[in-house]
């Protein structure tokens, strides 16, 4: 099986074709923690399995490390988009087109690294308390496209993101919470400027912090907007492995349009025995 290695801010993932059904008796969800596990395969956050699809360029099947099936991955589509307008897939750089389970997503390039994708509208936008053995945790519940990626959102002091170790109990105990009965990436984030965060999140199907998380950043300005801590309609949003940008658009009561920029990077082609 041939496979793409790539890395979204940091934010990795294996793409492979199967654009005429090679894959079909192949259980993906074996096949994407065996490739996914360092010590068996490449290694990735992810696998991003294209498949042909009669209303986009193509149709990306998204599994996480830990073979569950995830919605969409943001980070993984800006990749996707690359990978479509460098190998011919996509009619047309500037308006890629690619079907995710969680709805259809478009994509662009913007330079030879920079591409950005329009992430799916969020469906779902609640404030819910998380009540811990000494405190509660008061997260934004956020789901981006329908069925959505669920996130949990929360702020944090600068100290906290400097010690992922002792952030990272927490995070364990937010994901699985019974609050968020789909579980839930967490962001944990907090404010460097006026339209600026650092964040870091936890993400489902990983089970740790990753490098970065583009539906994390979404998730966050969605979260800021509907809270009325941002005017403007842009965020910058500093993780770990790079930075990445989310402008939306206001309609009325409603957060819409989310695009997400960032810097995408082709790490090696190789080919894997199944």
């Amino acid at each position: 099986m041939r496979y793409t290695k790539m890395h979204g801010a940091g934010n990795s993932f294996l793409l492979t074709e199967d654009l005429r059904g090679e894959l079909r008796g192949e259980d993906l969800s074996v096949l994407a923690r065996r490739l996914c596990d360092e010590k068996t395969g490449p290694g990735a956050d992810g696998l991003i399995v294209l498949e042909g699809a009669d209303d986009a360029d193509v149709s990306m099947l998204f599994y996480n490390a830990d073979g569950s099936l995830g919605e969409m991955c943001g980070n993984g589509a800006r990749c996707l988009a690359r990978y479509c307008a460098e190998r011919g897939l996509a009619a047309d750089p500037e308006h890629i087109r690619i079907r995710s389970t969680a709805g259809l997503v478009l994509g662009r390039r913007i330079s030879e690294e920079q591409y950005q994708i329009r992430l799916n509208d969020p469906s779902v936008i609640e404030h819910r308390d998380v009540p811990l053995a000494d405190r509660t945790i008061a997260c934004t519940y956020v789901e981006l496209g329908d069925p959505g990626i669920p996130h949990a959102v929360t702020e944090v002091s600068p100290e906290d993101l400097e010690d992922l170790d002792a952030l990272r109990p927490l995070g364990r105990i937010l994901r699985r919470s019974p609050v968020f009965p789909k579980g839930a990436n967490v962001t944990f984030l907090c404010f460097d400027g006026p339209a600026s965060v650092r964040a870091v999140t936890f993400e489902r199907g990983v089970e740790d912090f990753t490098l970065a998380c583009g539906t994390g950043c979404g998730a966050s300005a969605v979260s800021l907007a509907a809270a009325g801590r941002m005017t403007g309609n842009t965020l910058t949003i500093h993780m770990p492995g790079g930075t990445l940008f989310v402008a939306f658009r206001r309609e009325g009561g409603r957060i819409c349009d989310l695009l997400l920029t960032g810097p995408t990077c082709m790490v090696e082609t190789g080919d894997f025995s199944l």
